[in-house]
């Protein structure tokens, strides 16, 4: 079922069906799933969504940076989706980290899913250290805002802040909030996707 129109940003080209990628590597993707949602809890329980989020990220080895509930698409056919940013250690390699950012838009039988996934290449660590060295080691881990108690997986820390995007703006975190941000108003919402029987946890 075609569930999302107008999910490509400028700069993109096709590459597959239902993926684009831009000169930088990052890739843009639109996925369907025919089946009930596994979301944690109810999208009206925000604290809930996010702490579960962040143990499933972590006991998969990543970490979740962000997750909020959206409006996505454009009225009438305007839906709540889940938007989330997260990383996770580019596999084998012994350095450097891939971000995932995407917004997942449940319906009570199915779902659908646009991801912006961009990776970090070359010399890799540089925007945590600059950052680093201007907090200070002590103010730069954090305990996880969503789940103080949650442990393992890649750190919080505040690099990954939203506030230091401008100061790198060709970081592949920087470039997924800028794709999410274009997304959330270039999205169209197919009629027929928005009419289905709302998300129920």
């Amino acid at each position: 079922m075609r569930a999302l129109l107008g999910v490509d940003l400028p700069g993109y080209r096709p590459v597959d069906h239902d993926v684009w990628a831009n000169d930088a590597g990052d890739v843009l993707s639109l996925h369907f799933f025919g089946l009930p949602p596994d979301l944690p809890a109810s999208l009206d329980d925000g604290p809930a969504v996010r702490a579960a989020l962040t143990r499933l990220t972590a006991e998969a080895g990543g970490g979740l940076i962000e997750a909020s509930v959206k409006s996505l698409g454009q009225l009438p056919a305007q839906l709540p989706a889940l938007k989330q940013i997260l990383k996770l250690p580019l596999p084998g390699q012994p350095s450097g980290q891939a971000f995932i950012g995407s917004f997942t838009v449940p319906r009570l039988n199915c779902s659908t899913v646009v991801k912006i996934q961009a990776a970090e290449r070359g010399m890799t660590g540089m925007r945590e250290a600059m950052v680093m060295a201007q907090v200070g080691h002590d103010n730069y881990f954090r305990p996880h805002p969503y789940a103080p108690e949650v442990q393992g997986g890649l750190p919080f820390h505040a690099a990954d802040h939203a506030q230091w995007d401008a100061q790198f703006p060709d970081h592949p975190l920087t470039r997924v909030r800028r794709a999410l941000d274009a997304l959330t108003e270039a999205v169209q919402v197919v009629p027929e996707f928005a009419a289905l029987p709302p998300f129920k946890s």
